[in-house]
């Protein structure tokens, strides 16, 4: 990992905040004076065929500007923060030889906490621990797979939802493998080395002041994409027959409740599907405050009203503004 990062805007906010729609109108806005390519920072968009339940961007918003990191992955494959931290630094200084501006957008707040400040030096998985954890779970439930990590790793278990299977899993995993808790591995960055690598990019984050606000996004999103074949390109994706609901691409917050409705209730009745919806938007506001709370988390960003009457006028105006002083 180099020192400092070339010269870029990173835009990031939970999710329905309206980043895609700033990315946009950051993009339109520079063309005149800068060419701008777009990194997506999204788990969910690197996967192929999964394009209605992420909000992946349509061919319309592809083409108002180069996207990267999206459709690079088959749902079978995983795709980790190391890799997205190693393949944006690598597309930051490509688009920045060109001559053209780096846009980093999304909510995955681990992949900048990766590109940001690196990883630590964590255990490889081990097949052989995570089976057993897996065996454990099954029998005890992840609620008290999460106590049992509260008992070793209170930091790191304070952090997540008794439900969070794979974080609870990862988390169990590197202490069996380390015998130190996972939160003990977290080098603490320094200011002075953040401000160094941080120089040139702009971080701006678009937040709520209302979080009813976002709730009526989330809902009317989800209503929407249940509008635009949402549980056809589930059902697509289960057809294939390689896929399971335990696998990282299914775990998706939407995804993953609409393949157990559909082991459930195959023909989605409606009572069922009702119940999908309320659990859908309901994990995607689980979600958003997950996202809030990491960002609360980096001082570092400019925060933007995202329920403002026009949050995309003051997103262009701080990007004028870095691009000004450098």
């Amino acid at each position: 990992m180099s020192l400092a990062l070339p010269k870029a805007i990173v835009l990031a906010g939970p999710t329905a905040s309206g980043k895609t729609a700033a990315a946009l109108a950051i993009a339109r806005h520079l063309a005149p004076r800068v060419p701008v390519e777009i990194i997506s920072v999204d788990s969910a968009l690197v996967f192929t065929g999964m394009d209605i339940g992420t909000a992946k961007p349509d061919a319309a918003e592809m083409a108002v500007a180069p996207h990267h990191l999206i459709n690079i992955r088959d749902p079978l494959q995983v795709y980790n923060a190391a890799e997205f931290a190693s393949d944006a630094e690598r597309l930051m200084s490509e688009i920045s030889a060109r001559g053209h501006l780096p846009l980093l957008v999304g909510g995955t707040m681990l992949y900048l906490k990766a590109l940001f400040d690196g990883l630590d030096d964590m255990p490889q998985a081990n097949a052989e621990v995570r089976a057993q954890l897996e065996a454990e779970a099954a029998t005890l439930g992840w609620p008290a797979m999460h106590a049992r990590l509260a008992a070793v790793d209170p930091v790191t278990a304070a952090r997540l939802q008794p439900a969070d299977a794979q974080r609870i899993q990862r988390a169990l995993e590197v202490y069996a493998l380390s015998g130190q808790p996972m939160s003990a591995l977290h080098t603490p960055k320094t200011e002075a080395a953040y401000a160094q690598r941080m120089g040139a990019v702009a971080f701006i984050s678009l937040e709520p002041d209302d979080r009813a606000w976002l709730h009526t996004r989330i809902a009317q999103r989800f209503d929407a994409m249940l509008a635009a074949g949402f549980l056809a390109e589930v059902r697509a994706l289960r057809a294939r027959g390689d896929l399971a609901p335990d696998m990282p691409s299914m775990r998706c917050v939407g995804y993953r409740q609409a393949w157990t409705a559909l082991d459930q209730d195959p023909d989605l009745q409606p009572a069922t599907l009702s119940a999908l919806r309320e659990q859908g938007i309901a994990a995607t506001r689980q979600l958003a405050k997950r996202q809030i709370t990491w960002l609360r988390s980096m001082p570092q960003r400019q925060c933007v009203a995202a329920d403002a009457a026009d949050p995309v006028a003051e997103v262009l105006r701080l990007v004028d503004q870095h691009l000004a002083r450098l």
